[in-house]
């Protein structure tokens, strides 16, 4: 007697159903995230590499001060060195594209969360899903569905990198104070503006910290996604393993290492700065809610100040 669960034939059947009815959908989406790439890949591509570095760098000198411009500038020069480009600004491209497409649907997906309990019962176990799955596995419904190409790997790269989108901001909203919530309620505040102003600006950092954990999965997805024809970094390191060839292997893996750090302190200089500064416009933004005494503003202002300042010092 077989008593095998034919759990994979259930999978197949309803891959083969996606595919024989939503096939005007997925190619309306490879199309669009095909183009969305080009667009992407064009702007870096493009110009002369000389001058996508000094923009780079003048952006990093803004960003965080001269030694990370000067940390840019060398890095993106030793990616020109050892030939490796114009795989990099491909696979620069993939990720910025996956990543904006995991954040367009991750943060309204978290926020949606963190209002709703019964969204979060339900969205908890599909990110643990998500999050726990093996990167490869993701490969075999991209391919089923879009072939080879771009957008299989920008499809396998967002569900891969979606979860902590979704995770972080659920649990910055969630853990923003509730006195601050409570003191917009005082004054009249709607919970449409009560989230616009107040919990999303307090739940910033984790939300950026979010931001930075899609960007870094889905660059390091890129190296996977070179396996279903994805153009860049992936496809050389594919390559590599393939030909024992370590010369190439080390060359587009740091490579990728070096695009992690610059995209990383990007984002994390980002959070930093749109967090203090939404910060002091919420101050301002919540004491002019509605009149109010003065003493209460000064209590409001008070309850802000010590908000801000736990978040500063979290070991307080």
């Amino acid at each position: 007697m077989d008593l095998r669960i034919p759990f994979g034939s259930w999978i197949e059947t309803g891959t083969d159903w996606i595919e024989d009815n939503l096939d005007w959908l997925l190619g309306f989406l490879g199309d669009l995230w095909t183009g969305m790439y080009d667009a992407v890949n064009w702007v870096f591509s493009s110009p002369p590499a000389i001058a996508v570095i000094a923009v780079l760098s003048l952006a990093a000198l803004f960003a965080r001060g001269w030694k990370f411009a000067v940390g840019t500038a060398a890095g993106l020069t030793f990616i020109i060195g050892v030939d490796q480009w114009d795989n990099a600004m491909d696979s620069l491209s993939l990720v910025l594209v996956a990543a904006a497409l995991a954040l367009a649907m991750g943060i309204p997906l978290g926020i949606w969360a963190a209002r709703s309990p019964h969204v979060s019962a339900v969205v908890k176990p599909v990110m643990d899903f998500l999050q726990t799955m093996p990167a490869f596995v993701y490969l075999i419904p991209a391919i089923a569905f879009f072939g080879v190409g771009v957008a299989p790997g920008i499809f396998a790269t967002v569900l891969f990198a979606i979860a902590p989108g979704v995770r972080l901001t659920e649990l910055g909203i969630r853990g923003v104070d509730k006195e601050v919530v409570e003191a917009g309620q005082a004054f009249g505040a709607s919970p449409r503006r009560i989230l616009r102003q107040i919990q999303l600006p307090l739940a910033m950092p984790s939300i950026m910290a979010g931001v930075n954990q899609v960007i870094m999965l889905s660059l390091s997805m890129v190296v996977i996604a070179g396996m279903v024809g994805a153009r860049g970094l992936g496809g050389d390191v594919t390559r590599a393993v393939s030909a024992l060839d370590i010369a190439i292997g080390a060359e587009a893996g740091i490579s990728v290492v070096i695009l992690a750090v610059v995209l990383d302190r990007f984002t994390g200089a980002f959070g930093q700065k749109r967090g203090a500064g939404l910060l002091t416009r919420l101050r301002g933004t919540v004491l002019r809610a509605s009149p109010v005494t003065q003493t209460q503003g000064k209590d409001t202002e008070r309850i802000l100040a010590e908000n801000s300042g736990n978040r500063r010092n979290p070991g307080r």
